[in-house]
């Protein structure tokens, strides 16, 4: 049992060894606390650093009083530190000057002192060098309640921005969040207009379209635009130069994205599969049109063709294009992210209007033989172009127009550019001799002669500087109408002009449709050149009745002659007969202009003189004669009219109508010839295509006995 002197003793004994511990270093404390490379002076001094330590945390601590009576001591609690105690505490610990810990020799010993430098502040040497001295000055401790109430203000104001950006999303401006959401889900497709036909008189197709595929992009949702490209450049036979840009992204005028750009159209409906199925990222393929000329070059210089993007280029196709193409839908639609279209989503479609179909009055079983005929001409008479043209009288329908050498209108971009001119109604060229109908048939109407009078005509005249000659020589003497008009009598027809008088013609040349477009809907058809008679002088005053000095197209000729056989009236030719519409219905294009040119009896007068040309044996139309019908007609040899001036060559040409009894249909041809050839040159082409007409559309022969003409009084 331990007695109160023990316990005194005990306690006496440890604080004994708490003050004087550096003196009862063992064996054990010195391996404990001496680690490599500290001293065992430092090991004690560390040592001695701990037990004050811990000798200030025992009497810190709130059982120490109780110990200390238990122990024999007295209660001794410690004073309560004021807020000013302890920051003066705090500002002498800063103060407190740090010893640099000596340097280690080596890395452990190093890690170790810096460990000691942190757990004891090192104490300053006696005598020893000056030692380095850091001044720390701790922080201020920060008011909680402060910084609880700050942050506590601030969360609610975050808050109360959040819950107004969310009214404001979801009630003020939710109507138009929804639409710009719905915007940019929405995607449209064009959806092509059905393109109308273009067919014959009888409803046979000369150009319509058939089932193909065109290829667009996307290009806000092509993920590769060169790798899209290199794929599809073999398949569309486009260059990957070409289709690259096109995948691009891209803005439009008004800086939107382009979400739809074409890529390709007429496509082949197995290439058009092909590439749906690659399942190109961006690159989508619809239902679209080609068009087809089933007939290559049959009436190709008339109709035209059109472009890749299915737009007409030339002829019809681009007259008519208003007609023809129709007007585009549109199909909107929901998608997501993907570009995949969400079933049930919002879908808008507005239907394409097809297009109207166009009916000409073109023949084209007609058409074939002409082309063929007229064909065979320039090639055997080594002509640089021909040009003939079959109307019928009565309505002025132009039944067949053909130009050779012509193109393959399904293939145009495969030949030169020059052979797409229709040279029935774009060819400038002088009519030479059949200008001569024009100035009989105005003499007679202003009762200048009649029909069976003479008048007597000289071998040759001379106006002005220039002297001109009758091919047929003859002796000056007394000529029939019928007479001048079959040897082609040059001084016979520059007396009746000038008894006519130069005002009087030019009169009579508009009327004729001379000197402007016919209209018959061909673009680019020329109006040719006729004077006034204030612009004539000199020799005009001789050559341009003899149809010299004067420009024309054989489409104008052939109106012309047209409204001789057609009692004098003339008509306005037409080429499209009516405009028909996707559901049958038939509408007219407009009804053709109409005035008189000569008076009934002057223009049968006319018709009974023209035959003469063929009926009188050494006429200069005999190679036209046709057996079972009468045919009046005329020959001519002009020059061509290029740039503004004569080319090198004649034009021959050769216009008439049959039967010249009861006319029906009026045929014009005409050929440039570099080396020359005369009216020879389209005479047997005139001859041929009036029989081949004649038989298609069954015009029974003539019932009159074929005309006697004599020449010379």
């Amino acid at each position: 049992m331990t007695t109160k002197d023990e316990n005194s003793a005990g306690g006496d004994a440890r604080r004994d060894a708490s003050r004087g511990g550096r003196q009862r270093n063992t064996l054990s404390q010195s391996r404990r606390y001496h680690p490599r490379g500290q001293s065992v002076r430092d090991a004690a001094e560390s040592d001695d650093r701990r037990r004050r330590v811990s000798t200030r945390r025992n009497e810190r601590d709130a059982f120490s009083p109780a110990l200390r009576l238990v122990e024999g001591g007295a209660a001794r609690t410690p004073p309560r530190r004021t807020a000013a105690a302890r920051q003066r505490t705090r500002l002498r610990v800063a103060e407190t000057p740090i010893e640099a810990p000596p340097v280690a020799r080596s890395a452990k010993a190093r890690a170790a002192q810096r460990q000691s430098a942190v757990r004891t502040p090192p104490q300053p040497r006696r005598g020893g060098p000056s030692r380095r001295v850091i001044k720390r000055k701790l922080p201020r401790i920060a008011n909680p309640r402060r910084r609880l109430r700050l942050g506590t203000v601030l969360i609610l104001i975050m808050f109360v921005i959040a819950g107004g950006r969310l009214v404001q999303l979801q009630v003020t401006d939710a109507a138009a969040y929804a639409a710009d959401a719905l915007q940019q889900r929405l995607y449209t497709e064009v959806v092509p207009a059905s393109r109308g036909s273009i067919t014959d008189r009888n409803g046979e197709l000369l150009a319509f379209s058939v089932n193909a595929r065109f290829v667009y992009a996307d290009p806000e949702m092509v993920e590769d635009a060169g790798e899209a490209a290199a794929m599809l450049s073999p398949l569309l036979g486009i260059p990957a130069s070409k289709l690259e840009p096109k995948m691009q992204r891209q803005e439009d005028d008004e800086g939107n994205a382009v979400r739809f750009v074409y890529l390709a159209r007429g496509v082949d409906a197995t290439v058009g599969d092909t590439i749906a199925e690659l399942g190109i990222p961006g690159v989508r393929v619809r239902a679209d049109e080609r068009r087809e000329v089933p007939g290559h070059d049959l009436a190709a210089n008339l109709i035209g063709f059109t472009g890749t993007d299915g737009n007409g280029l030339a002829g019809f196709e681009a007259t008519y294009e208003d007609v023809l193409r129709g007007d585009d839908g549109e199909l909107t639609y929901e998608v997501s992210g993907s570009g995949q279209k969400i079933p049930g989503g919002f879908q808008r479609e507005e239907a394409a209007q097809p297009g109207d179909d166009l009916q000409l009055t073109i023949d084209s079983d007609l058409q074939y033989q002409v082309q063929k005929i007229l064909a065979k001409t320039v090639e055997e008479k080594n002509a640089q172009f021909g040009a003939a043209v079959v109307m019928d009288v009565k309505t002025g329908e132009v039944v067949s127009i053909a130009s050779a050498p012509t193109y393959d209108a399904a293939d145009p971009f495969g030949y030169d550019e020059k052979l797409r001119v229709d040279w029935a109604s774009g060819a400038v060229v002088e009519p030479g001799s059949i200008h001569k109908a024009l100035v009989v048939g105005a003499a007679l109407e202003e009762g200048l002669i009649s029909r069976d009078d003479l008048m007597t005509v000289a071998p040759t005249i001379q106006v002005a500087e220039t002297t001109y000659r009758d091919t047929h020589y003859h002796d000056e003497r007394p000529m029939s109408l019928g007479g001048i008009l079959a040897h082609s009598s040059n001084v016979g027809i520059i007396m009746l002009a000038q008894q006519l008088g130069p005002e009087k013609l030019y009169e009579y040349q508009r009327k004729f449709g001379l000197g402007s477009p016919t209209d018959a809907g061909i673009a680019g058809e020329a109006a040719g050149i006729v004077r006034p008679a204030s612009d004539w002088y000199g020799s005009d005053h001789g050559s341009i009745p003899i149809g010299l000095g004067v420009a024309v197209t054989p489409l104008q000729m052939a109106a012309g002659y047209s409204a001789i056989a057609n009692d004098g009236m003339y008509v306005q030719p037409s080429l499209v007969e009516c405009r028909v519409a996707p559901d049958g219905r038939k509408t007219s294009v407009g009804d053709p202009d109409k005035h008189r040119l000569f008076s009934a009896s002057t223009a049968r007068d006319l018709q009974h003189l023209l035959q003469a040309p063929i009926t009188v044996p050494d006429g200069t139309g005999t190679i036209a004669e046709l057996p079972g019908y009468l045919v009046a007609g005329k020959t001519g040899t002009g020059q061509l009219v290029r740039d503004g001036e004569y080319a090198p060559g004649e034009v021959a040409s050769f216009v008439g109508f049959a039967p010249a009894d009861k006319p029906k249909y009026t045929v014009a041809v005409f050929a440039y010839t570099p080396g020359g050839g005369g009216g020879t040159v389209t005479g047997t082409a005139f001859r041929d295509i009036m029989q081949v007409t004649l038989g298609h559309f069954r015009v029974p022969p003539s019932q009159e006995e074929p005309a006697k003409f004599e020449v010379y009084g």
